[in-house]
């Protein structure tokens, strides 16, 4: 049984799991982020220890490093979509990271305490206005309630009466299809807010009423349905209850991430470029922060002249004809646009297309989103070059014609080239009467050269957290906007308050409408030519990179004019053949030189694949290029015997502050070697928590609470 609870009233009803649930779900918007005109924010998903296993989703779960202290690791990395493909679950819905981050901190600085206290506030006043309104004629029909009220009105009264009294007092109420009126109470609503509420409902009933000065705690829960157990028991949630403290608890978190500010992460595939200061502002302006998702049109007007602005500037860079903003994620985005196709395919009578054509090459999102939007899969080889097979692709594509659907595509692809037969590519696709989706991961090396309407593709997602400078926020806030083709503009997703819901993929009628603001102003701000700049310097800089490790490691797909895209796949499998070196020995080690991992064994197996992005300066990527050198010398020691195959500084890393200032040192390379191997890591150091962590202990004992234990 699954149960969709509000997670402010379980401190002080029962929680599902105490009669029976076996999955509790719902946001924790009201955990201290704001509306956001819909979003960003955070859901919960919760289940019974023995389905933990069966969740979706990423979780983060405890094991060991290798000498024995506790630590965080994202568990079950098997289930990640380069390994499952079309099998995996890691992927099928959005992270939202940053926004759990914030409802975290609104828990550990309110504590057991702080929560029920403002639970029991905003049902106190919910219980007084309900008895207040009764006095004026009103009948409440919610017999059992937290902070919700719904009300008949008197014969007298009508809604359209108590509408134009509340708009004149600056209030929306919700009005059902029905004559009810309803509102909600929240901790911001307080006693001035709740004499507002009576006066409106007291003028259109014609009844006085006095004002309050005070509104006692009461209760109008059953008392079979009170919350009798603890909760937030753990020492985390009664530390940190002053700002003072609360300020330094978050900076030691700080202290234990790596970020842009501290130095170029390399992932690739995933653009993590800057996301600048004069963009973020809009994040801190209350008239973006305060706003309802469903307030009438004309309380929205600015957010909706942003919207309509952006959209017409992503259709423009696109090449398409139509948008929606509402996918939360470059994943959601995926499965919004293969709904987009099957609504369309229905519509022309070709409803029995079950097929999706996806290169081996494409982003490994794509079988997963496939699967979850109903189709089957077909993958389609690569050559050696990297580039898709066109022999294969023309005989799946004849041999699957008439049960194609699509093709999903990545352009350049994720092994970092432009493929030269892209647009007959398409054309072979179009020609077996299917459609064409182009997964806009990295568009970062399009904008302003080339776009994905010009190429000839009917549909693609954007990545607005990669190519349009939103926060990647640790995994989420993502937003995965899809644009498409004119013949597919009727079949983009509806929305209740605009009375149709078709491919509806959002409870908000915008999606994450908070995060637009940012991507407009970027947008904006560099303009046509800044834009293009911006995606030249993406590819530059990529080949830079590329050039200068090309005769150590060696890049493996190159494309057919000897460069590679904005990413580039670094050859590490030739190392390990010769030393026993692997390329997660290599990621490791770049941590004691104060760099984050760059995406690990994808899509090609023993790589690294690197995206520098435009954000980087000349002399960040220099300094990348010297640790990467650098590394390489000490592999050429393991391989040449000067440096012990079984305890060098590779297989050994990363080597935290705690190993390293240690009394016992019994390694056969000095603290020196280990800790400060050039001289740009003495003047930027960054200090990793733990030492290599075991893997195998956080997926056989998976412990994703901080109430586990290994003993």
């Amino acid at each position: 049984m699954a149960v969709a609870a509000d997670i402010l009233s379980l401190a002080l009803l029962t929680p599902p799991g105490e009669w029976g649930a076996d999955i509790v779900f719902g946001t924790t918007q009201r955990l201290g982020t704001p509306m956001f005109y819909g979003g960003p924010s955070a859901a919960y998903f919760a289940t019974r220890d023995e389905y933990k296993r069966n969740m979706p989703g990423r979780i983060i779960g405890w094991s060991k490093d290798k000498y024995g202290k506790l630590c965080y690791r994202m568990a079950l990395q098997t289930r990640e979509q380069h390994i499952k493909r079309e099998k995996a679950t890691s992927n099928i819905c959005t992270a939202q990271a940053l926004l759990a981050t914030m409802a975290g901190f609104y828990a550990v600085y309110h504590g057991q305490e702080g929560i029920s206290t403002i639970a029991s506030r905003i049902h106190s006043i919910t219980v007084f206005l309900d008895k207040q309104l009764k006095k004026f004629g009103y009948t409440q029909v919610n017999a059992q309630y937290f902070d919700t009220l719904r009300f008949e009105l008197p014969e007298h009264v009508s809604a359209q009466q108590i509408r134009t009294i509340a708009l004149s007092k600056e209030v929306n109420l919700r009005y059902y299809e029905n004559g009810n009126v309803g509102f909600s109470i929240d901790e911001t609503t307080d006693i001035a807010a709740a004499n507002v509420l009576l006066s409106i409902f007291a003028i259109a009933a014609g009844k006085d009423y006095q004002k309050v000065d005070d509104i006692p705690e009461k209760s109008n829960i059953d008392k079979a349905l009170k919350r009798t157990s603890p909760f937030l028991t753990h020492e985390v949630f009664s530390k940190y209850h002053t700002e003072t403290e609360m300020m330094r608890y978050i900076k030691r978190l700080d202290r234990k991430d790596i970020s842009l500010a501290q130095s170029m992460i390399s992932l690739g595939s995933c653009t993590m470029k800057l996301n600048a200061a004069s963009e973020m502002l809009p994040l801190s302006c209350s008239g973006f922060m305060g706003m309802h998702p469903l307030v009438p049109e004309d309380q929205a007007e600015g957010y909706r002249e942003l919207i309509k602005n952006l959209s017409d500037d992503l259709k423009i860079i696109t090449g398409f004809a139509g948008v929606s903003l509402q996918p939360n994620s470059g994943a959601a985005g995926e499965y919004t646009g293969l709904r987009v196709i099957r609504a369309y395919l229905e519509s022309i009578g070709q409803g029995h297309r079950n097929k999706v054509l996806i290169p081996a090459s494409a982003h490994g999102t794509n079988p997963a989103s496939a699967i979850q939007a109903g189709f089957t899969t077909v993958t389609c080889a690569c050559d050696e070059l990297g580039n898709v097979d066109m022999d294969d692709l023309r005989a799946k594509a004849e041999e699957n014609k008439d049960e194609l659907a699509a093709l999903m595509i990545t352009y350049p692809s994720t092994h970092g080239i432009f493929e030269t037969e892209i647009k007959e590519i398409c054309e072979i696709i179009h020609a077996c009467g299917a459609q064409v989706y182009m997964d806009g991961a990295n568009m970062n090396a399009q904008v302003g050269l080339t776009n994905p309407g010009f190429i000839g593709a009917d549909v693609c997602h954007l990545n607005l957290h990669k190519t349009f400078a939103s926060p990647h926020g640790g995994g989420g806030p993502g937003v995965g906007p899809i644009c498409v083709a004119e013949h597919l503009v009727p079949f983009l997703p509806g929305h209740g308050i605009f009375g149709n819901s078709q491919n509806q993929v959002s409870s908000a009628p915008f999606g994450s409408a908070g995060i637009l603001p940012i991507t407009y102003g970027y947008i904006r701000m560099m303009g046509t030519e800044g834009l293009t700049q911006a995606t030249k310097i993406a590819i530059l800089n990529a080949n830079y990179l590329a050039a200068c490790l090309k005769d150590t490691y060696g890049v493996v797909y190159r494309g057919a004019n000897g460069f590679v895209g904005h990413e580039m796949i670094l050859e590490c499998r030739k190392v390990h053949e010769e030393t026993g070196i692997s390329e997660n020995d290599i990621a490791k080690r770049l941590m004691d030189y104060g760099y984050h991992a760059p995406t690990l064994s994808f899509p090609v197996h023993g790589t690294l694949m690197i995206e520098p992005t435009e954000s980087e300066s000349l002399a960040e990527l220099d300094n990348f290029i010297d640790v990467m050198l650098n590394i390489w010398k000490e592999i050429q020691e393991v391989k040449n015997g000067e440096a012990d195959k079984n305890d060098n500084v590779l297989i050994n890393a990363p080597h935290p502050e705690y190993e390293v200032v240690n009394d016992r040192w019994e390694h056969s390379y000095t603290r020196e070697k280990a800790a400060y191997p050039i001289a740009s890591v003495r003047d930027n150091k960054f200090w990793v928590n733990v030492a290599r962590v075991d893997n195998t202990l956080g997926d056989r004992k998976l412990l994703p609470t901080r109430y586990g234990t290994f003993d």
